[in-house]
């Protein structure tokens, strides 16, 4: 990878000041703005990934840098989002990049008193890994943006023709891999040890790792979902795991029982809320056949969102259920699907069974209904009226060619009025328009994509979205 790095600038910026003053008449002109002076300029390639390149610099006077930058030997016809300077230093990055090709980058700053630019530098991206996985993408009406999801041992960001344009390599596997309102994303890595309680972690768009969240009591955080506040401050999924005496409904007498804990953590790492089933359901609320093993997987939470109201609205895959949590008192609001369902479906049929990617969308509830339907998975949208205790189904979203997720997948509402949905393990990622019919795929068979999000930009993640 060839880098140029700049000769510091102090003395040019003493220079130009001199000049501004002996124009404005003396010597130290008073009111007048110093303008941006930048010193120590030096660009490379990303370390995360090799579609991306940074520029650093020594900043004075100045409110924000840029990157303007183009293919060498080309025009310099694109710019990178505002990077603002911390004590003085800035660190500039270029996503999107394409793999082994040369560009030439110029830094530019901003102040009050004017700008200034650096000399162009150049630097060359280097080659894919091997392993990185290629896809192919059509649609005649995608939505803006580009569209993030775990594949393997990379979270990537693929643009709408399918090119890879940003990625991370994790140390291990993650099935899921999230952007998040604080401008960062979440992954769960598998580690050497299965029985580690482990961790999520949280990356910046650098793909460095900023910190590991995890749950309160020692539990063991679940990879399914998580959803990270502006403040910094967290809500997930964590699983508690009693020893019962099944015997008297069916099972064992020494069953190990597996339920899920919703935990919120604040910014400074302290147990805000906690709610856990043990104190709110019953065991029989999962039918006979799921509680007469050895061990069972009781609740499987999957989804969580914070609804209009604050209150918290939990996804129970094992129970086919969807759950109101009172977030002050953590008090059951209400319960819909499953054994202990409290709402009258105004569709036909049963309602979903299995379901994943629940989320709060104006007013309404999307998920993936991944065993509801005989002819194969897919999205719905529910209106509720929590009085009345009644879902009217508004919105269904089929994949072309009946799939059937048996594991994972997800929903997302976008700004537009599209839903992306990821079909799990049916190999299937689409966007549908309102009427639902598919304005975007991945072409052939996407493999296993737990979870699909659509972000505007590779710089802020969160800008645009939708939870």
């Amino acid at each position: 990878m060839h880098v140029m790095i700049r000769r510091p600038r102090s003395r040019l910026g003493a220079l130009r000041l001199a000049a501004t003053a002996a124009l404005a008449g003396c010597a130290d002109p008073i009111g007048v703005p110093p303008a941006p002076i930048l010193e120590e300029v030096a660009g490379s390639g990303g370390v995360a990934n090799v579609l991306s390149a940074l520029m650093t610099a020594r900043t004075q006077f100045t409110d924000s840098v840029a990157v303007r930058y183009g293919k060498a030997g080309q025009v310099l016809d694109s710019i990178t989002p505002a990077a603002i300077p911390a004590n003085g230093e800035v660190v500039a990055p270029v996503f999107g990049l394409l793999p082994s090709t040369p560009y030439a980058l110029q830094l530019i700053a901003y102040g009050v008193g004017g700008t200034d630019s650096s000399e162009i530098l150049r630097v060359t991206t280097g080659p894919l890994p091997s392993d990185l996985p290629r896809y192919r993408a059509s649609g005649p009406s995608p939505g803006p943006g580009y569209v993030l999801f775990s594949a393997g041992a990379y979270g990537l960001v693929i643009d709408d023709t399918g090119r890879v344009v940003w990625y991370v390599r994790f140390d291990g596997t993650s099935l899921n891999f999230q952007a998040q309102a604080n401008g960062r994303y979440i992954a769960r890595p598998s580690t050497p040890d299965p029985s580690a309680v482990g961790s999520l972690l949280e990356f910046d768009p650098l793909g460095t790792v900023t910190r590991r969240l995890g749950c309160a009591h020692g539990l063991r955080p679940r990879f399914h979902d998580v959803l990270v506040e502006p403040d910094g401050s967290y809500w997930l999924m964590c699983d508690e795991t009693l020893v019962m005496d099944l015997s008297g409904v069916g099972g064992v007498p020494g069953a190990v029982v597996t339920g899920t804990v919703v935990q919120r953590i604040d910014a400074a790492g302290g147990l805000a809320f906690e709610w856990s089933p043990f104190d709110h359901f019953d065991i029989t609320d999962v039918d006979a056949e799921a509680r007469s093993g050895a061990t069972v997987n009781w609740t499987h939470g999957n989804a969580i969102d914070l609804d209009a109201d604050g209150n918290l609205l939990v996804s129970f895959r094992s129970l086919s259920e969807i759950t109101k949590i009172d977030t002050r008192s953590g008090a059951v609001l209400w319960r819909m699907g499953g054994l202990r369902n409290e709402f009258t479906f105004s569709n036909p049929g049963p309602p979903f069974l299995r379901q994943h990617g629940m989320r709060v969308a104006n007013g309404e509830i999307v998920l993936l209904d991944n065993f509801g339907e005989a002819g194969g998975s897919r999205a719905e949208r529910y209106a509720l009226d929590e009085a009345g205790r009644t879902a009217r189904l508004t919105g269904v979203y089929a994949p072309t060619a009946a799939t059937r997720a048996s594991l994972g997948g997800t929903t997302q509402s976008l700004l537009d009025g599209h839903t992306l949905v990821a079909f799990g393990d049916g190999g299937v990622l689409q966007e549908f328009d309102t009427k639902g019919a598919v304005v975007w795929q991945i072409d052939g068979n996407a493999g296993y994509v737990f979870r699909a999000q659509r972000i505007r930009s590779l710089y802020h993640p969160e800008i645009g979205l939708v939870r």
